[in-house]
C-alpha cells in the first residue's frame, strides 16, 4: 500500500512509529552489558560477556537480544575456524555511527526520489536484495509459511522496528519502531518502500510466496502497519 497523494503528516503528529531505540532507559544491568561491550576494543563472545559480568548466560544472553533489538548492540558471526558453527560476536553501536547511518540512508533516498523515473519500484527492489542478504547472514533454510513469517517478525525486532502480531488478525504485524525515522518522513515512499522490498525478499529467502505482503506507513498512532499475506496451511 504505497498511498502516495497521501499527506506526510509532521514530525509532531502522533501517527506513525517512534524512533528506532528502544522504549525507555535501559535498565541498570542492561546498562551495564553495553558499557562491557563499549569498553571492548574487538566484538566480543557471549561467554567473554558472561565471565566479565558474572551474571548467568541466560540473563546476559537476554539483555544482549535486547539490546540488539533496541539498536543498541549489533551482532553477526564470527569467522569460521574448523569445525561447528561459528559463535555470535556482539559489538556497541555508538551514537555517531547511528546518526552517520541515518544521514547516508537519508541521501540515498533524496537521490532515488530525484533521479529515479520509478522511485517506488527502485526502493523496493533495493529492499529485496537487502532481505535476501539479511536472512542469508542469518542463515536462512526453506521453512514452513508460518515458519517463515516467524523468522521475518522475529528479523524484524533483530533491527529495531519493535514488531507486534496483531491479535485481531493473524496477517497483521504493527511496527512500532523504525530506525530510519527521520527519513522516512522526508522520503517516505523510497524509505518504506525500502522496508517493504526487505520484508518481501526476507520472506522468499525463507522459501515463503511474498505475494500481497504491503506495509501502510503512518497507519495508526504508534505503528506502521505491516500485512504479510494469509498463509496457507502448513504441510503435515
Amino acid at each position: 500500500m504505497e498511498n502516495s497523494d497521501r499527506a506526510v503528516p509532521p514530525l509532531t503528529s502522533s501517527l506513525g512509529p517512534r524512533r528506532g531505540r528502544g522504549p525507555g532507559p535501559l535498565t541498570a544491568k542492561r546498562a551495564a552489558i553495553l558499557e562491557l561491550l563499549v569498553d571492548q576494543p574487538e566484538p566480543t563472545t557471549l561467554a567473554a560477556l558472561v565471565e566479565a559480568s558474572g551474571l548467568h548466560p541466560n540473563t546476559v544472553r537476554e539483555h544482549l537480544d535486547g539490546l540488539v533489538a533496541q539498536g543498541w548492540v549489533h551482532r553477526f558471526r564470527q569467522e569460521p575456524s574448523g569445525r561447528g558453527r561459528p559463535a555470535w560476536l556482539y559489538e556497541a553501536v555508538e551514537g555517531r555511527e547511528q546518526q552517520e547511518y541515518a544521514g547516508l540512508a537519508a541521501a540515498l533516498a533524496a537521490s532515488i526520489a530525484r533521479t529515479s523515473p520509478t522511485p517506488v519500484a527502485t526502493a523496493v527492489a533495493a529492499g529485496e536484495e537487502w532481505g535476501h542478504e539479511l536472512a542469508r547472514n542469518r542463515e536462512a533454510t526453506p521453512s514452513t509459511p508460518t515458519g517463515a513469517r516467524d523468522e521475518v517478525v522475529s528479523l524484524l525486532g533483530e533491527i529495531g522496528f519493535d514488531p507486534d502480531r496483531a491479535a485481531e488478525r493473524p496477517d497483521l504485524v504493527r511496527l512500532r519502531r523504525c530506525p530510519l525515522l527521520e527519513a522516512a518522513h522526508r522520503h517516505r515512499d523510497v524509505v518504506c518502500g525500502v522496508h517493504m522490498g526487505m520484508v518481501r525478499g526476507a520472506l522468499t529467502e525463507y522459501g515463503a510466496d511474498p505475494e500481497g505482503t504491503a506495509l501502510e506507513p503512518f497507519a495508526e498512532p504508534g505503528a506502521c502497519l505491516l500485512v504479510v499475506p494469509p498463509l496457507p496451511a502448513d504441510p503435515a
